[in-house]
């Protein structure tokens, strides 16, 4: 886990969140033409086509012990499956802005499940300030898709926030029992069982994928998330949890609105919320100080 450099670590943490924040940029794309389930569940198969014959070729295998089987296939249920499901349900019910702020409840999630199960990972004031500043920052950014209305908003928030909680909850249970195992095998083993779920849905609600009219953006799209969005950006995750915990690396759920944001703008030409230059600076002074925190809490 030595031999890299604060500052390497940091920049590997910064290209993470760029990878993960450009992923809503072509889910949106992809989604124009393709039911949500059948594209995650595409994106995960191809994903999965990549990773095995690159575990062939690399003379590894997947996880044995049973054990491991169970750490890979909970948390690819929660990270994958679960997550995937409560976001994409919740999405038809309230705004992509409301979304992004419940999302970005999941460093605030993490802080406090860390707290409780990993002993080198006790909360800082100074951190807990930070989370709040950057949850303020994302508020500000999507100030004016806030509302909520009828109880069908309120299951769809409800869902949201039921699936940060599930990527929290995956990822400090990965760094406190999974942290002997390479990316490649998290990440291989857990798309595996995170792919049950999606398919489940995609054949129940959304039919044979093969009858889709898969377009050119679609497909461009699909790769994109199936090599960056999956392979790389989940391999990069977990090489950046040994090094740096779980707080920090769900830190980047803070950021990645911000930089979604400003992608839409330049590739789609989508407006800039009114409020993206005081929200930015709030969530860039978030980062640093979840990145940077000062002396723990003392433990009673």
């Amino acid at each position: 886990m030595s031999g890299h450099s604060p500052r390497f670590v940091l920049l590997v943490w910064w290209i993470t969140c760029l990878i993960w924040s450009s992923v809503w940029l072509f889910i949106k794309i992809g989604v124009r033409d393709v039911p949500p389930a059948t594209f995650a569940s595409v994106r995960l198969v191809l994903a999965l086509t990549v990773l095995l014959p690159v575990l062939a070729w690399q003379g590894q295998r997947l996880p044995r012990r049973p054990r491991d089987w169970v750490l890979v296939g909970t948390t690819g249920f929660l990270l994958l499956g679960l997550n995937y499901a409560f976001v994409f349900w919740g999405a038809q019910y309230i705004t992509s802005g409301l979304n992004a702020v419940l999302q970005a409840a999941q460093p605030a999630f993490g802080l406090l499940i860390a707290h409780v199960l990993l002993d080198d990972e006790r909360f800082t004031a100074w951190q807990v300030a930070g989370l709040l500043l950057g949850v303020i920052g994302v508020g500000v950014i999507f100030a004016d898709q806030l509302h909520v209305t009828g109880s069908a908003a309120f299951w769809g928030c409800l869902a949201v926030t039921a699936a940060a909680l599930c990527v929290a909850l995956g990822y400090v249970i990965v760094k406190k029992h999974g942290t002997h195992l390479r990316p490649i095998e998290l990440t291989t083993g857990q798309m595996i069982a995170g792919l049950a779920p999606l398919l489940a849905i995609m054949f129940t609600y959304e039919g044979n994928p093969l009858a889709v009219r898969w377009t050119t953006p679609a497909i461009v799209s699909l790769v994109y998330l199936a090599i960056a969005g999956s392979v790389i950006a989940f391999w990069l995750n977990y090489w950046l949890l040994k090094r740096i915990g779980a707080t920090k690396l769900l830190a980047m759920s803070l950021v990645e609105p911000l930089i979604a944001v400003l992608l839409g703008a330049i590739v789609l030409r989508e407006a800039l919320p009114a409020g993206t230059l005081v929200g930015g600076a709030c969530i860039l002074a978030s980062t640093w100080m979840v990145l940077a925190p000062r002396r723990p809490l003392p433990s009673s």
